[in-house]
């Protein structure tokens, strides 16, 4: 092997190992460069604004969304330079499919966090009871959390199943993939609140291998944008149980009761510290990977499934 088979493929392109690691430097700097503006921008508008209403939301939602597009330009940028690939290889157009891949995601994360809840409740571990709150604050809480969250689970997976694990998919390399990208989403979870050691860092793999395979049946990230978003308001505002370890809203549809044993519920941490949690996502991982409803339309499989797939020149539209 020569020197220039350690760095460029058989189709004399950048090998996808460098290529991944070309990403993570151009996602740290865009992430650097646009957080810095939001922050002075946010800075700007609270002297302009020093009453500004729910400024912990405004903070959340600008870093979400910072990094949301530092995932997605970086993304395009390697994808355009590096293997000359229009956007719509990110899986993120409007494409045949779409908004079932979506509808389908939010259907299947909901049912599967119920799952996980379900498991608790026939344990006893867990209780519920409906918050008598006014219906105005239900509702406030139900868009705003959803809005959230909604943004969040975008960012994450524009960051962790987009460009990184599809390189390595063209690359003949998706398990690999989804392993290398479902270890980091783990990890990046470490620093919440009421972490549980292990079980937490375990269970948060086990979605990102989740999100992985409904990446892999479809070759977009639209299903498992539904799964990550309805999962995640479905524990937080619906039943009220800490969202990875954090309270996301302060009137959800049901109050919560732990009642324990924590190795079932997550205790403080939530389900997804717990068992109940862990069996409600294998279970739904073989769930997507065998069902029949799923597939990648033939375009967004070839243009994740080859090392050169031939793309018309030059791709100009987002569709």
């Amino acid at each position: 092997m020569s020197l220039r088979d350690i760095f460029i493929n058989r189709f004399g392109r950048l090998r996808s190992g460098w290529r991944v690691l070309l990403f993570i430097a151009a996602v740290t700097a865009a992430a650097l460069l646009i957080a810095t503006v939001l922050r002075v921008a946010y800075v700007i508008v609270l002297l302009v604004a020093p009453q500004l209403r729910q400024p912990r939301f405004v903070a959340d939602m600008l870093f979400r969304f910072s990094m949301l597009a530092a995932a997605l330009i970086a993304g395009y940028l390697c994808a355009r330079g590096l293997e000359r690939l229009p956007w719509r290889s990110l899986g993120l157009t409007l494409h045949a499919g779409w908004l079932r891949d979506l509808l389908i995601g939010c259907v299947v994360g909901f049912v599967s966090l119920a799952l996980a809840v379900g498991i608790a409740t026939a344990w006893k571990g867990l209780s519920f009871s409906f918050n008598h709150a006014p219906v105005t604050s239900l509702a406030r809480s139900m868009l705003g959390s959803g809005v959230l969250l909604f943004f969040a689970a975008l960012a994450e997976e524009a960051m962790f199943r987009g460009y990184a694990l599809q390189t390595l998919t063209r690359a003949r390399l998706a398990w690999l993939g989804v392993f290398l990208t479902s270890v980091p989403f783990g990890l990046a979870h470490l620093d919440n609140p009421n972490v549980v050691p292990g079980v937490t860092f375990a269970n948060t793999a086990i979605a990102g291998i989740w999100f992985g395979v409904a990446y892999l049946r479809t070759r977009s990230l639209w299903l498992p944008w539904g799964l990550h978003w309805a999962w995640n308001w479905a524990l937080g505002w619906f039943f009220g149980l800490p969202v990875s370890g954090a309270q996301v809203t302060s009137n959800p549809l049901f109050n919560a009761t732990d009642i324990g044993p924590a190795w079932l519920t997550g205790g403080a941490y939530g389900i997804e510290g717990g068992v109940a949690g862990t069996v409600a996502l294998v279970l739904s991982t073989f769930f997507l990977w065998w069902t029949p409803w799923l597939s990648a339309t033939p375009e967004l499989k070839k243009l994740t499934s080859e090392e050169n797939p031939a793309t018309p020149e030059p791709v100009l539209s987002i569709r």
